[in-house]
């Protein structure tokens, strides 16, 4: 198994806070990870619930006398969106006891986790979100197979690419058929798919509820809660425009990535490299994929959005530091990136200092006083 570049962050939390989430999309590699962590500790210092076992979350029909028994040791409880009970009483155990390391808690869905997190759990939690594998996480020689299968971990170890299909195909269909109703979300599988397909094809584009709702024969409150059902169970990625008291009129409509370039290709029938680089979403699944590597490395307290001008000017992804200078990123598939009217237009418009257009080429190099162009496989120079 691949080392995951969270696991030091993960350790470090559990040294200073008392209560630590990791969150994620299911078969990402939260367990794994967890006993990963764990494993460094001594094994009569750390017990493990799997809320989905019945044997397991017997165990806690009465929560509080099981915690008290546990006090000593890290309880690391996984699919806690299952047991929202808990958290209020988390909070009481916490505040009798608030040194480090004493919950782990691994959940696949969001909204829950977050809510009660946050009105039962503030000051006590420390929130870590676990993405599919990184180019970090795989080497820059994977670039091909992380990009064509995508980051889970089963469907880029598979053996060979129809085995890495059939995973995908398989955790799409299962994602569909029981764990959104395990959420609690009552929304028809076949439904779903329709529209998960849907935002496949249009992968990269704004958002546009009133015409996908069309399409559908459903209601545009309908796609947008659909949206945010794959947005909340981290399948879906809604990028915001950047907004700005400049003299155009920018865009205000989101722009929708599915997150995993696996599963898009999955969405849309791609198997192999051939047929990715011959599919008319290439470059939108170039720039989708790209993004997500950016934003897997990203370091809190800058925030990503999109720019676009009504005018049409425009940038991939815009990064904004508190306080500091916008970087805007130009993302193409082309071993010879120029930089366009638009970019530079962005540029003069937002009085960027530097900015960069990442390419699948081997070598970074200036394009201008203030634009380089980078390799996919050199992100960390994006980073301050």
């Amino acid at each position: 198994m691949l080392s995951r570049t969270l696991s030091a962050k993960l350790q470090q939390s559990l040294s200073e806070f008392p209560v630590t989430a990791l969150l994620g999309p299911r078969q990402v590699g939260k367990t794994t990870l967890a006993k990963q962590v764990a494993a460094g500790m001594p094994p009569d210092r750390v017990v493990y619930l799997d809320l989905e076992l019945p044997s397991d979350l017997a165990k806690l029909t009465e929560p509080e006398l099981y915690f008290r028994a546990h006090q000593k040791r890290l309880v690391m409880i996984d699919e806690v969106q299952r047991a929202p009970r808990l958290f209020p009483l988390l909070r009481a155990v916490v505040d009798m006891d608030r040194r480090p390391g004493r919950f782990l808690l691994l959940g696949s869905a969001s909204p829950e986790l977050s809510r009660f997190g946050s009105e039962s759990l503030a000051g006590r939690i420390i929130y870590h979100e676990l993405t599919p594998f990184s180019l970090a996480e795989t080497g820059n020689v994977e670039l091909a197979r992380l990009w064509t299968r995508g980051g889970y971990p089963p469907g880029f170890l598979a053996a060979t690419d129809e085995e890495s299909l059939r995973w995908r195909e398989a955790f799409i269909a299962t994602y569909l058929e029981r764990d959104i109703p395990q959420l609690g979300i009552r929304v028809p599988a076949t439904m779903l798919r329709r529209f998960w397909t849907m935002i496949a094809h249009h992968h990269g584009n704004l958002w546009n509820a009133s015409s996908i709702a069309n399409a559908l024969g459903v209601s545009s409150p309908a796609t947008s809660r659909y949206l945010d059902i794959l947005c909340d169970t981290f399948i879906v990625r809604q990028l915001a425009p950047f907004s700005a008291n400049l003299k155009k009129r920018l865009v205000k409509s989101p722009k929708v990535y599915i997150r995993d370039s696996g599963l898009l290709h999955a969405l849309l029938g791609i198997n192999t490299m051939e047929q990715l680089l011959g599919h008319p979403v290439v470059g939108a699944s170039w720039e989708g994929m790209v993004i997500e590597q950016i934003l897997a490395v990203l370091p809190s307290g800058i925030e990503p959005y999109f720019y676009r001008t009504v005018a049409g000017a425009e940038v991939d992804l815009l990064l904004v530091p508190r306080g500091g200078s916008p970087m805007p990123v130009e993302i193409k598939h082309s071993l010879s990136p120029k930089i366009s009217k638009g970019f530079s237009s962005v540029m003069d418009d937002l009085k960027c200092e530097c900015g960069f257009i990442v390419y699948p080429g081997n070598e970074a190099y200036p394009l201008s006083k203030t634009v380089m162009a980078l390799p996919v496989t050199m992100l960390d120079k994006l980073l301050p």
